[in-house]
């Protein structure tokens, strides 16, 4: 059971071939098993999926149907969930147990979905290799030396080893698309505001998206229809209607026009992933689709404004974590001061530590208009890149990332050379756009991704060209040895 796919466990128990029950007690059992070599989660909820799964088989015993309804699923550990750890992979909030369902939690369990856990992450989302966690790193699947990228690494281990079909993640620079990449799997960020971020504790507010995981495009079609939608308690959630996802799947891409651009294939890429990239343009004009040069001048500034931008936002929202009000509070404070210094330097690990010093340098007098001002006018440089690019195209194409998972550690001595692996996926973040990764390939036994971008609220668009893609290849049926 543990290889099918979202779509086939809903065949499945639409068909009665098996129960919810069933099911959940065979992944929880595999995740005792097997978990272990890959530090995926940081808190499993035996007993909160055994009563999901129970509730769900009895909705569909009075004849109540959907896609979600029984389907076993992880949750990233920075969605707040009702009286379960919400740590977002730090010491800060080890003690924590949330009050309330972030709304993503909340809907998707209203669908009937079955959280076996929360999933482990990168340091209140801060990472590309999820090794900043307070609970040790993520190995890497396919080969456990590896980082499965981050900061949705626990996520995106968790799926790839068949631990669960699908599991939520949050993009806030390419979280969910460069762990995708990196173990073999489908991830989508969705249109900023698509997703509800009531409940997610917050990295950086403008940049921060929450989206699926899967192994395929059409699971991430269902796992997204559960998750968006309109909240009025996330002022940045957009009034917008949610399609069916999965409605337009099998249209053709007889004419649909994909721009490549030029800057994606500079200095810094892996030859060999641009020969892939290569190889899948060429399988995407079989399949109809008219390939065009295009130009995003103003990507080369995309890191330097993300790196301006990203800590500041999060400088200002981890100044809650105070040692007053909740999280870790430091033993005998002398004073007020001693207090805050000591809580934090105790609960917040080296890279957060990092980004809030950068953020609070960024913002500090004399130096907002140079650095945090300008930033933000390179954003609109790059979202004008974008919208004249989209004049003439459909959608985008390019690597997901410019290597394939490096060793852990090896870059912990160079915290920089970690930032570059996010330059082809910060862009879709500054600009509030969709953006999909796929599997398209495997360097030295290690998985490749391909990135799709699309204007605004075309998520159906990203899903329906990834979806035609992997009915004519096979790289995302392929699973690690040993899982």
């Amino acid at each position: 059971m543990h290889q099918m796919t979202l779509a086939e466990i809903a065949r499945g128990l639409a068909d009665k071939k098996f129960s919810s029950e069933e099911l959940t007690k065979t992944l929880l059992a595999r995740i005792a098993q097997l978990d272990p070599q890959l530090n995926s989660f940081i808190t499993l909820t035996e007993d909160l999926a055994l009563e999901q799964a129970k509730a769900a088989d009895a909705r569909r015993a009075n004849g109540e149907t959907g896609a979600l309804l029984g389907a076993p699923i992880g949750h990233k550990d920075l969605f707040c969930t009702l009286g379960v750890r919400t740590s977002c992979g730090s010491k800060m909030l080890d003690n924590f147990k949330a009050p309330y369902d972030a709304t993503v939690v909340s809907k998707l369990a209203a669908a009937g979905a079955v959280s076996l856990g929360k999933t482990n992450m990168d340091e209140f989302a801060m990472g590309s290799a999820n090794e900043s966690s307070y609970y040790g790193a993520v190995k890497n699947p396919w080969n456990l030396e590896h980082v499965p990228g981050g900061s949705s690494g626990g996520s995106a281990a968790a799926v790839a080893a068949r631990l669960l079909p699908a599991a939520t993640g949050t993009d806030t620079g390419g979280s969910i698309r460069q762990p995708a990449a990196l173990t073999n799997l489908t991830g989508l960020k969705p249109t900023y505001g698509r997703v509800s971020r009531w409940g997610m504790i917050a990295y950086a507010s403008s940049l921060d998206q929450g989206g699926p995981l899967a192994r395929t495009a059409e699971d991430c079609a269902i796992l997204l229809q559960g998750m968006a939608g309109f909240d009025p308690q996330d002022s940045t959630s957009i009034d917008e209607p949610v399609p069916d996802f999965s409605a337009n799947l099998n249209t053709s891409l007889q004419g649909l026009r994909i721009g490549v651009p030029k800057e994606f294939f500079s200095e810094g890429l892996d030859p060999r992933i641009a020969e892939l990239v290569h190889t899948s343009i060429k399988e995407l004009e079989k399949l109809g689709a008219v390939i065009k040069p295009i130009s995003l001048p103003n990507m080369q500034h995309a890191i330097p404004a993300y790196y301006v931008i990203a800590p500041a936002e999060a400088s200002s929202n981890l100044s809650r974590f105070d040692g007053v009000r909740f999280g870790h509070r430091c033993e005998d404070p002398k004073d007020l001061t001693d207090l805050y210094k000591r809580s934090r330097a105790e609960g917040f690990g080296p890279e957060v530590q990092r980004r809030i010093l950068v953020g609070a340098y960024a913002l500090s007098a004399g130096y907002y208009d140079a650095y945090y001002l300008q930033a933000q006018k390179i954003r609109r440089l790059i979202k004008n890149d974008f919208m004249a690019a989209f004049n003439e195209v459909d959608i985008i194409l390019g690597p997901t990332t410019p290597n394939p998972a490096w060793k852990i550690g090896a870059k912990n001595s160079d915290p920089v050379s970690a930032y570059l692996e996010d330059v082809y996926t910060i862009t879709a973040n500054l600009a509030g756009l969709p953006g999909l990764s796929m599997p398209a390939g495997f360097v030295d036994g290690l998985p490749v991704g391909v990135q799709l971008l699309a204007p605004y609220f075309q998520e159906g668009r990203l899903l329906n060209v990834a979806h035609q893609y992997q009915l004519n290849t096979d790289w995302h049926t392929r699973s690690p040895a040993g899982f």
